[in-house]
């Protein structure tokens, strides 16, 4: 049996899923609602840009298509593209959240306006 991995989704609050070790970064948000933004899920478009906050050295290798989005300078700083990052530890995992967009939020979790 794989061991676990916890990802903490900074940019939704702080939220916190399990996975297995290996798991794809994006399909994890995804299933667990975690919050990172996409578009094409291929490497394709770069929307789903990220930031290792923690946990870097617990990343795959850095692939061809995030090199095309993304520059050196980047990857220096922790970013990498969800859906081409696989896990290998614990991670935690920052995003640019814009117009509101790129968070997922929980209709019940949310405080009613007053």
């Amino acid at each position: 049996m794989s061991s676990m991995v916890k990802i903490t989704f900074l940019s939704n609050g702080g939220k916190v899923a399990q996975a297995p070790e290996n798991s794809n970064l994006l399909r994890v948000s995804l299933k667990e609602k975690g919050g990172i933004p996409f578009k094409c899920g291929g490497g394709l478009c770069g929307t789903c840009k990220c930031r290792i906050e923690q946990g870097l050295e617990n990343t795959d290798a850095i692939k061809p298509k995030e090199r095309k989005h993304l520059r050196p300078e980047d990857f220096e700083a922790g970013y990498r593209m969800a859906c081409q990052t696989f896990v290998l530890g614990d991670v935690a995992v920052s995003w640019v959240v814009r117009d509101g967009k790129g968070v997922v939020t929980d209709a019940e979790a949310q405080p009613a306006a007053s």
